[in-house]
């Protein structure tokens, strides 16, 4: 049962009630849920992450949880305490701190740490200024003093962006966006295979998202020579997540045949309906590996050509500024001059523009019309 249809059973007052039975406390063991009066178990095949997640906020069973953000790793710190839901201030919680919060949720190192990131105060506020030394395993093992506030000003209420885990890479390609797909899980690395074939490019796609590679080019599955230890994916992901793990369900296997992903590594389309769709953004090896928006007035139609052409995603429909949202990366500093014949927009040649920022609403927004929604074979 994965997450959607969880939520829809529970809409439609289908289960009576959920919980976890067999572990050491109410907040862990196997998942059962109560239908038309008969408690029965939950199958595993497409249960994931965010399925967890959701039925741990139903149990009322965190004790951080990070709030109205885009990714399980990402939004507004809520601490519990006493049963009820409390913000945290700004000024009580430091770098050290969001380390252990993070390292708490499974989630990579603390990128980002500001006030407001992610709405303003919803709950009451924490009233202890934490004292991490960030090396312990949950936010309320730290020390902690009395804090000299109990409201948090407008604004001030702690968003928290982590890093996604270092959990996931391609091994034995050219480059880090390029090879065989490997997980890690409980510690341990292994090449990764689908179960009937759910394996997708929306599910590589994902891959290069978290790896921060750009946009997939394509996916497809390798026989190898002989069975080997592997993950089995048993399910597939859509345009939202931004970690692998947040869509798909893993689980140990023996496998002869493993997964393969291709990304581009230059550019990618952000906040699109589809993989072929998206404000584009340029990634160069002399911005400092950023990605960087590109202007409505240095981008024309033979360039679309070829950016369409380089992610397999047909002929340009749309071309057009501020169709995917503004500007919120660094600017391109170029103007690219293609042929239309080039195999990737890095290749064609350009000259510098006279612009470093864009005019609201003239960062390049493209429609290909071509659709990728099933594996490409390689």
């Amino acid at each position: 049962m994965d997450h959607r249809v969880l939520i829809v059973l529970l809409w439609t007052s289908v289960i009576d009630a959920i919980r976890l039975v067999g572990g050491s406390s109410r907040c862990s063991g196997d998942l059962e849920v109560k239908l038309q009066g008969v408690w029965t178990g939950v199958e595993e095949d497409y249960w994931d992450l965010k399925s967890a997640d959701i039925v741990c906020r139903l149990l009322d069973c965190d004790s951080v949880r990070l709030v109205n953000g885009k990714s399980l790793c990402s939004g507004r710190l809520e601490v519990k305490s006493n049963q009820s839901w409390s913000s945290v201030c700004e000024d009580d919680v430091d770098l050290q701190d969001a380390e252990v919060v993070c390292r708490e949720l499974g989630c990579g190192a603390p990128s980002v740490l500001q006030g407001a990131l992610y709405g303003d105060v919803e709950a009451p506020v924490w009233t202890k200024e934490f004292q991490c030394g960030g090396h312990e395993s949950a936010l309320l093992d730290c020390d902690s003093s009395d804090s000299d506030r109990n409201t948090c000003s407008p604004g001030k209420a702690v968003g928290l962006t982590c890093s996604e885990p270092d959990d996931v890479r391609l091994v034995g390609g050219a480059s880090r966006c390029v090879g065989t797909l490997e997980m890690k899980q409980h510690g341990e690395w292994r090449p990764v295979a689908d179960y009937n074939y759910k394996w997708d490019l929306m599910s590589a796609a994902v891959v290069c998202k978290q790896l921060d590679c750009g946009s997939v080019l394509s996916t497809g599955r390798r026989d190898d020579s002989y069975p080997r230890h592997a993950w089995i994916i048993r399910s597939s992901c859509g345009l939202s997540e931004s970690s692998i793990r947040e869509c798909v369900s893993i689980q140990p296997h023996s496998s002869s045949k493993s997964l393969e992903v291709t990304c581009s590594d230059s550019i990618r389309l952000v906040n699109g309906k589809s993989l072929c769709s998206g404000r584009l953004e340029v990634k160069s090896n002399q911005s400092n590996q950023s990605w960087s928006s590109v202007c409505e007035d240095d981008f024309d139609l033979q360039d679309a050509e070829v950016v369409c052409r380089e992610l397999g995603c047909g002929a340009p429909s749309v071309l057009q500024g501020a169709l995917y949202g503004d500007v919120e990366a660094p600017v391109w500093t170029k103007e690219f001059q293609c042929g239309g014949h080039e195999s990737a927009l890095l290749d064609c040649d350009s000259s510098d523009s006279d612009r470093n920022t864009c005019s609201p609403g003239k960062a390049v927004g493209l429609t290909c019309s071509g659709r990728r929604g099933a594996v490409a074979l390689i």
